[in-house]
């Protein structure tokens, strides 16, 4: 535990997600004080990190199977030319 400090945090409660019941915040040092933002500001932003980008979806070429069939495929090709040739 850190004693002597202050820290400015933003606790989200309720979020969709099934696991989690909320999620914590904490603010860079003088994020508030010099920068102008509003409280529904602060609050805005921290409930658009929970949430994902609306129409993106995870690509099928971003998955761990797609990869790893490519790279086996990949060095099956070149261990057959290095055996032919």
């Amino acid at each position: 535990m850190v004693k002597g400090t202050s820290r400015q945090v933003i606790v989200v409660s309720g979020t969709e997600e099934k696991l989690f019941d909320q999620a914590i915040f904490i603010l860079r040092d003088g994020a508030v004080e010099g920068g102008g933002v509003s409280d529904e500001a602060l609050l805005r932003e921290a409930r658009g990190c929970l949430e994902p980008p609306p129409g993106r979806k995870r690509s099928w070429l971003h998955t761990g199977p797609v990869w790893g069939a490519a790279g086996a495929g990949v060095t099956g090709v070149l261990w057959l030319l290095s055996a032919v040739l």
